[in-house]
């Protein structure tokens, strides 16, 4: 992936979600319990790299030990919970599967959190970095902002010949 130089921002116009879903193996020697929840992730996402009118934006995988985590970023939190609803698409299947077995399942767990998100309350700040996470949703360009869009809550910082917030010299 090509390096953006420099500092970069995302500006979002309009409300979007941030939609974070993962699994943990609880028993590790339970392969055919967990394996099944593990692989029906692959299949949603090479389904919606398919289907870009279906709202998600961008994602990446990530693992650490036991657990996963897949982070999402979709245009609007209606076309991520009609894509979870969708019944001729990957998800709801998998979805109703999962449930019917996690009863009897403690070897695997799953678990999700979608956030909804609006310009005003968006911070991000991207330096010498490839397209990653809103950057990469929405696309970059040079950061005006130090704050990368929030306001700055702490607009100087004391050092050496510098005085205090809120004090005079």
């Amino acid at each position: 992936m090509a390096i953006i130089p420099g500092r970069q921002q995302a500006r979002p116009e309009k409300p979007f979600a941030l939609f974070l879903i993962g699994m943990r193996v609880n028993r590790l020697w339970a392969v055919n319990r967990w394996g099944p929840v593990a692989m029906a992730m692959p299949r949603m996402q090479r389904e919606l790299a398919q289907k870009p009118g279906a709202g998600m934006l961008w994602q990446k995988n990530f693992s650490s030990g036991r657990t996963t985590l897949a982070l999402q970023y979709w245009e609007s939190a209606e076309k991520l919970f009609a894509y979870a609803h969708d019944r001729a698409g990957e998800h709801f299947p998998a979805w109703a599967a999962f449930n019917r077995r996690a009863r009897d399942n403690a070897s695997v767990g799953i678990w999700h959190e979608t956030y909804i998100l609006t310009p005003e309350n968006c911070e991000n700040i991207y330096r010498d970095m490839p397209a990653f996470g809103l950057g990469g949703a929405l696309g970059t360009v040079p950061a005006t902002a130090r704050m990368g869009g929030l306001r700055d809550p702490f607009p100087q910082v004391a050092g050496p010949g510098l005085p205090l917030p809120g004090t005079q010299e």
